[in-house]
């Protein structure tokens, strides 16, 4: 029996905007992510040799795989048939849905062969997968390099994503993304950051993979334990990618992937414009629970001025009335001043 594609339920009302004739060789990354919008480049690495292979047959594809696999295990994803590819929480929360193994990636890419294309098959996903590490050689032949020197000023991490007819749950990075749809079709559905209440975002810890992801079922919202999530999805867009094309979209954009078809691979990389020396935010989150969580509601709309003032309004606010000398870490930030702020936030926290 022939699996049904998966729905992301009603359609949403806006389609990502998708351009054509951009050339692999000719996107400009910054200025697509300044636009602060998803967009789909139509066939910009049609060309690739892995993605040529891949609308030859599937077999093609994994042969050319395993021609640069550099012999070390990969970390796959197994979900009963009844998650029907939705890698996600169990029904009470308490546990993950699915189960992991390390195997020889050869050894996937047959299992993934072998597997039909049915309700009955379990799901596999091989994801996130370091391309240089993993795959050495890959992207000799198969790889962006945007025309703006972005990559070359702040080098991605490139990964590689296969599996079959599986689903990626509601998510957002921290970086800005480049998706490269390789082999089979995939549909992205994507909110804005301004949607994250309304997403039911889940734990912070545990999470299936690493990333908090929604608890709210896409193919079967359940409005009446959710009911916010109407509003997210009103301001959804979904982006619906063939092999060869390539969608952009900015940094903490939620989005749930879909793979549509038995055999998929995709290649993604992220990235942030920003120095090395910065910290994560999700580490300044982390510490915002345990510094400000807790405390009374009139505290915390104070401290909300408070880093208005210091770290979201315009950086001139802090700074425009204090000379130079006296700025100390309000100052323009620098590999230095970094190891200095590290220093200070580690010798508070040892307490």
């Amino acid at each position: 029996m022939a699996r049904a594609e998966p729905s992301a339920g009603p359609a949403p009302l806006r389609r990502t905007e998708a351009r054509a004739g951009i050339a692999a060789d000719a996107i400009a990354v910054s200025a697509l992510i300044a636009e602060g919008r998803p967009v789909i480049l139509k066939g910009a690495a049609r060309d690739w040799p892995l993605v040529r292979a891949g609308l030859a047959s599937p077999t093609a594809a994994a042969t050319m795989l395993r021609a640069v696999d550099g012999g070390r295990p990969v970390v796959v994803y197994v979900g009963d048939p009844a998650i029907r590819g939705r890698f996600h929480y169990t029904a009470d929360g308490t546990a993950m849905n699915f189960t992991s193994e390390r195997a020889a990636l050869g050894a996937v890419l047959d299992r993934l062969l072998a597997l039909p294309d049915s309700e009955e098959a379990p799901s596999l996903y091989v994801g996130s997968t370091d391309l240089d590490m993993f795959l050495p050689g890959l992207r000799a032949a198969n790889d962006i390099v945007p025309a703006d020197g972005t990559f070359a000023e702040h080098p991605p991490l490139a990964s590689i994503w296969i599996g079959n007819r599986t689903i990626a749950a509601t998510h957002w990075d921290m970086s800005n993304n480049l998706a490269v749809c390789v082999a089979g079709r995939r549909r992205f559905t994507l909110f804005p950051p301004d949607q994250t209440s309304n997403l039911y975002p889940g734990p912070i810890d545990p999470t299936p993979a690493g990333q908090v992801v929604s608890m709210v079922d896409l193919r079967a919202p359940d409005l009446t334990r959710y009911p916010r999530f109407a509003d997210a999805f009103a301001a959804a867009e979904v982006a619906e990618l063939e092999p060869g094309d390539v969608l952009v979209y900015p940094a903490l954009w939620w989005h749930h992937v879909e793979a549509l078809d038995g055999f998929n691979i995709l290649v993604n990389y992220w990235w942030n414009s920003v120095p090395a020396f910065l910290d994560s935010p999700m580490t300044t989150l982390l510490h915002g629970l345990l510094s400000l969580r807790a405390r009374p509601d009139s505290e915390k709309q104070a401290w909300r001025a408070m880093f208005d003032h210091y770290l979201f309004g315009p950086t001139e606010t802090a700074t425009a009335h204090l000379p130079a000398i006296a700025q100390g870490p309000l100052a323009p930030l620098d590999a230095m001043t970094a190891r200095r702020l590290r220093a200070m936030v580690a010798q508070k926290l040892n307490r």
